[in-house]
């Protein structure tokens, strides 16, 4: 963890973005599910349900990782997100992930 984190930015991190900056789940190009996500533990819970080809879709094109570090401004899970290996399957790949946000997030909150 950052030693130069704020409390400003792990609010940030935590807060809700606006309409114009949610994520939107996409299962291929022009195909959106209807499913935003506001927040880390907004996107956590849309993460769990929905389609895992949602998943397939984005992270290796490194969506998630982009609006995480871009929309919510924590390099450091985008980071942790780029490092995940390659050819993991659906769900594994959503478990692995999951995993990761959730750690992140009980971090997060123990500097809030």
């Amino acid at each position: 963890m950052s030693k130069s984190m704020t409390k400003l930015d792990v609010s940030k991190i935590l807060g809700k973005v606006p309409a114009d900056k949610e994520f939107r789940f996409s299962t291929g190009v022009g195909t959106f599910t209807g499913a935003t996500a506001n927040s880390l533990s907004d996107f956590a819970t849309k993460l769990t349900t929905i389609d895992v080809k949602s998943v397939l879709f984005h992270h290796p094109r490194g969506d998630f990782q982009r609006w995480i570090e871009g929309s919510l401004g924590d390099a450091e899970l985008a980071d942790r997100m780029r490092m995940m290996p390659t050819g993991l399957s659906g769900e594994n790949l959503r478990g692995q992930m999951l995993k990761m946000i959730e750690t992140r997030l009980g971090e997060l909150k123990r500097l809030s």
